[in-house]
């Protein structure tokens, strides 16, 4: 698998991921039947902002490390 499909599949672990936390926080603020769930209610929306956690973050700094690798390679060419 080539870098720029690396790169690419991990952008959009990204935006899942932010999509999950924003999903969460909808959950959390404004859902009537997650609050009428209670203790479980609760439990789902943090479960996706947790997932949204896991894909967004450690995501963001392997592309970063991917992308300062590649820049440096370029720039010794």
């Amino acid at each position: 698998m080539g870098n720029s499909t690396v790169i690419k599949l991990l952008k959009l672990s990204i935006c899942c991921g932010i999509c999950l936390i924003l999903l969460g926080i909808y959950l959390h603020n404004f859902n009537d039947a997650i609050a009428q769930m209670g203790v479980k209610g609760i439990i789902i929306s943090a479960m996706c902002v947790a997932f949204g956690m896991v894909l967004s973050l450690p995501t963001k700094m392997y592309l970063t490390f991917l992308l300062v690798k590649r820049e440096s390679e370029s720039s010794s060419k």
